[in-house]
């Protein structure tokens, strides 16, 4: 499959070198064509890994991943034109602002997320959440933690998300996912980040995840 990777730091670095290791073409996209990290990325990655900018990876990619910052999430897709009409969409971007440290605040909340923002401003896109509750190298890599583990789903689109679904079981091992519903339920797996980065600093490494458990039907 053709897809396209938005960013250029370490979950788009990770996700694009899984995703070239399971034999996938794969451009990253950058703010420009000539991208230091992306250019190097693709010259170490092999033959099926290219780099351009973002409008050229939106438009490469039958499916794209969007794992720019947050911040940098609605500059780097309003520079894609219409590239992402019909495509699945895995937003895995987070709306974490460190402008006054640590630890960093979220920048849309409560009421709205990152991710209604991208489905409203692209309204034929097929826009998924996912992955964003977790660490970069846990996302490719669902073993690194032991037994049972929980992705969630967000999006509009049923069979957007279960497509998605599949990709998390088949490219990335992840067993237990749980579909939250629309893409306003992105607002919780965002706020989650709160919690996350609090239980990284307790336990002193990324490598960690929860696990939904409900009781048996009565």
């Amino acid at each position: 499959m053709k897809i396209g990777v938005l960013g250029t730091g370490m979950v788009g670095n990770t996700i694009a070198t899984k995703l070239v290791e399971l034999g996938h073409d794969v451009k990253m996209g950058a703010r420009s064509a000539d991208n230091e990290k992306a250019t190097n990325w693709a010259k170490e990655a092999g033959s099926n890994a290219s780099n351009g900018t973002f409008a050229d990876a939106a438009s490469f990619g039958e499916l794209v991943f969007v794992c720019t910052s947050g911040l940098g999430t609605m500059p780097a897709l309003e520079s894609t034109g219409t590239a992402l009409d019909g495509k699945v969409v895995i937003d895995i971007s987070n709306p974490l602002d460190f402008s006054k440290g640590m630890p960093p605040t979220l920048f849309v909340s409560n009421d709205d997320s990152l991710g209604e923002q991208v489905q409203r401003r692209f309204p034929n896109a097929k826009v998924v959440k996912s992955l964003n509750t977790i660490n970069c190298n846990l996302m490719v890599d669902a073993s690194r933690v032991p037994g049972e583990h929980t992705v969630f789903v967000s999006g509009n689109d049923a069979q957007a998300k279960k497509q998605v679904e599949s990709i998390l079981r088949e490219w990335f091992g992840h067993k237990h996912i749980v579909d939250l519903g629309d893409i306003s339920t992105a607002r919780g797996t965002e706020s989650y980040l709160h919690l996350w980065l609090r239980l990284w600093g307790a336990l002193g490494t990324p490598d960690f995840n929860v696990h939904v458990v409900r009781a048996p039907a009565t």
